[in-house]
């Protein structure tokens, strides 16, 4: 019965993808509280997706795809928007977005090279999504109601993650590059 529902996942990833434009026009027009209820709906489908993919065996070749597009476009495209409009300082859209652009090309290479699977994601890379969606969330609720108050220490913080959690990306794909030269 259970691979009848085999598309679930994939369709909330095509959701989260739909979800990407209303997150962003809300942003542009400064309405935070519409774009904090998408956002927050695109995550729970990112988290329940990936639930459902592994837990009930509905993963498919077309997720493996979709899903990491529909997380690429969901937190880079706000963290975009965000910077445009100055809600976020440019270190932040740089390290969040370096990190997923050099994501993109190690699994480019890797799939070229190695494997044409896409390579799995790790623990840290998941809670570095899972940290990064928090501080969207928080931006957003500061935007609402108009706190005033610093958030340095969480930007040093979110650095902190996002950039171990690509040195650590890096430092397999290397492994698996030597790996596959030594074979």
């Amino acid at each position: 019965m259970s691979k009848y529902f085999i598309f679930i996942p994939n369709l909330l990833s095509i959701v989260r993808i739909g979800l990407v434009y209303p997150i962003l026009n809300n942003i542009l027009m400064s309405n935070f509280l519409i774009s904090l209820g998408y956002f927050l709906i695109a995550s729970l489908t990112d988290a329940l997706d990936g639930f459902l993919a592994r837990r009930m065996n509905w993963q498919t070749y077309l997720g493996t795809i979709l899903d990491p597009v529909a997380d690429k476009l969901l937190l880079s495209g706000t963290i975009l928007f965000l910077w445009l409009n100055s809600y976020i300082p440019s270190y932040i859209f740089v390290i969040f977005i370096g990190r997923d652009l050099a994501i993109l090309l190690g699994a480019a290479v890797h799939m070229t090279l190695i494997e044409s699977e896409t390579p799995l994601p790790n623990i840290l890379g998941k809670l570095t999504t899972g940290l990064q969606i928090a501080y969207i969330v928080i931006v957003f609720i500061f935007e609402i109601f108009n706190v005033a108050a610093s958030m340095l220490l969480l930007d040093i913080f979110i650095i902190i993650v996002t950039l171990l959690s690509l040195f650590v990306y890096a430092r397999n794909w290397f492994t698996s590059i030597n790996e596959y030269h030594n074979e």
